[in-house]
């Protein structure tokens, strides 16, 4: 069951265990997954992967809470978190070095930090098109 539980000003979707999902999801709020999800997921807020949660897909998402089983390349612009029971096998990308495995967590990958562009060394550029005779 896909499901939304309104706390006040948040909203948090649920994919609950026993749900199969496959294809692209889009969220735009805080997401729990129990059940299993195949495919690519895009998330603007928090992801969370329960302890029943089994997804295989690769992720953009802002913030991830692992309990669960990740198979896939994740890419995260905040904090990436594997609890005891979490389970990562695949390449992490991040601009800030922020990943937290607790004891017991297993991550199988790569991590790669990218660095930050400095906007101060940019300008602006003109294209010009020069056609040869």
């Amino acid at each position: 069951m896909l499901s939304g539980k309104n706390n006040g000003s948040s909203h948090t979707s649920t994919i609950s265990e026993g749900v199969q999902i496959e294809g692209k999801i889009h969220f735009s709020g805080p997401v729990l997954i129990e059940g299993k999800v195949l495919g690519d997921i895009i998330s603007q807020e928090t992801l969370t992967i329960g302890r029943s949660g089994d997804v295989r897909s690769n992720i953009k998402t802002k913030n991830i809470v692992i309990s669960g089983k990740l198979e896939g390349d994740l890419v995260a612009s905040g904090l990436v978190e594997i609890t005891s029971t979490g389970r990562f096998s695949g390449n992490l990308s991040q601009e800030d070095a922020m990943l937290k495995i607790e004891r017991g967590g297993i991550f199988s990958g790569k991590s790669i930090i990218k660095e930050k562009e400095d906007s101060s060394f940019h300008t602006d550029r003109k294209v010009i098109k020069i056609a040869a005779n």
